[in-house]
C-alpha cells in the first residue's frame, strides 16, 4: 500500500483545504491516530457545520469554537467512536447546535437529535453507510465530488476492523460500494487529504482479499490460534500494532466462519465447516 504522509500539524489553526472547508487536527497523536483527528469545519449558510468534533479535549473545544465563531448550525458524527465522539455534547452545550448521526449507535449512551439513514441528505450532503471499521459509520458525500470519507478510508494506513463493532465482510462491501462511485477526493478522519482516491481503495480491497486467503491457505496445512495466525502474517512488534493486527485477522476469521470456510474448536482454528 502506498501511504500519504503530511507533517505534524500546527494546533489550534484552522487548514484551509478547499473553498469552504477547513480542518483542525486534535492534539490525540497516537500510533491508531496519526496526528490527531481531523475535525471539518463546512460553511454553510446559517453557520459551520462541524463534521467529527474530535476526542473529549477542553482546548481543542476551545479552537472549534474560536475558528467558527461560536456559528455552529449542525454536527455530524462519522461514528461513534471516541476520538471522533468526545466532544460532541460539549460542543452542543456551547453552540446550541443539532447533532446527527447514523440512527443504530453503537454507543448506547449517545442519542443524536437527529437520527441519519444510508442516503439521507443533511448539509448539502448525502450520507452513505459504511460499516465494517464500526457499525455505525458514515461517509458524507457532496455533490462536486468530496466525501468526507472518516475511517472507512484513510490516507496514512487502512483501517482496523475490531469485533464485535467491525465486521471484515461489512467492511470489504463498504469498499465496494466506494468503488462504485465517481468521487474525486476523500478528506479522512485521519491523515491527509486523499485525491483521485479509486485506485488506492482497489489496492485497499486487494490486500484485505489477499490477506484473507493467506489465512485460509495457513489453516490449510494445520490449525493455528490467532496470535499464531498474526506471528505468521505480520513482521509488528509493538504491542499496539499487534493488537490491532490480531483485532483484524479475528475479523477475517469470523468472516470465514460464516462462509463455512473455517471453524474454531474453541483454541485453535482449523480449515474447513463445522460436521
Amino acid at each position: 500500500m502506498a501511504f500519504l504522509t503530511e507533517p505534524s500539524p500546527k494546533r489550534g489553526v484552522a487548514e484551509q483545504l478547499g473553498p469552504g472547508i477547513t480542518r483542525l487536527v486534535a492534539n490525540n497523536p497516537s500510533l491508531m491516530t496519526y496526528h490527531g483527528t481531523n475535525t471539518y469545519l463546512i460553511e454553510a449558510s446559517d453557520g459551520f457545520v462541524v463534521l467529527d468534533p474530535g476526542p473529549d479535549d477542553d482546548s481543542h473545544l476551545d479552537d472549534i469554537v474560536a475558528a467558527t465563531q461560536g456559528q455552529v448550525s449542525a454536527i455530524l458524527v462519522s461514528h461513534t467512536h471516541s476520538d471522533h465522539l468526545g466532544a460532541t455534547e460539549a460542543l452542543k452545550v456551547r453552540t446550541g447546535a443539532t447533532t446527527y448521526a447514523f440512527h443504530l449507535s453503537a454507543d448506547p449512551s449517545f442519542s443524536p437529535d437527529i437520527l441519519l439513514h444510508d442516503g439521507d441528505h443533511v448539509a448539502g450532503m448525502t450520507a452513505i453507510h459504511t460499516p465494517g471499521h464500526a457499525s455505525d459509520h458514515l461517509c458524507f458525500a457532496r455533490p462536486d465530488g468530496i466525501v468526507f470519507s472518516a475511517d472507512h478510508v484513510m490516507s496514512w494506513s487502512s483501517s482496523i476492523v475490531s469485533p464485535p463493532g467491525g465486521d471484515m465482510a461489512a467492511y470489504i462491501d463498504s469498499l465496494r460500494l466506494m468503488l462504485s462511485r465517481d468521487d474525486c477526493l476523500y478528506l479522512p478522519g485521519h491523515g491527509p487529504p486523499l485525491p483521485n482516491p479509486r485506485h488506492y481503495v482497489e489496492d485497499l480491497l486487494k490486500h484485505r482479499l489477499k490477506r484473507e486467503e493467506a489465512i485460509a491457505q495457513l489453516l490449510c496445512r494445520g490449525p493455528l490460534t490467532t496470535w499464531g495466525l498474526v506471528d505468521r502474517l505480520y513482521s509488528k512488534t509493538h504491542p499496539w500494532l499487534r493488537r490491532a493486527a490480531e483485532r483484524n485477522v479475528a475479523a477475517h476469521l469470523l468472516k470465514l466462519q460464516r462462509e463455512g470456510l473455517v471453524r474454531y474448536d474453541g483454541e485453535h482454528w482449523r480449515a474447513g465447516a463445522v460436521l
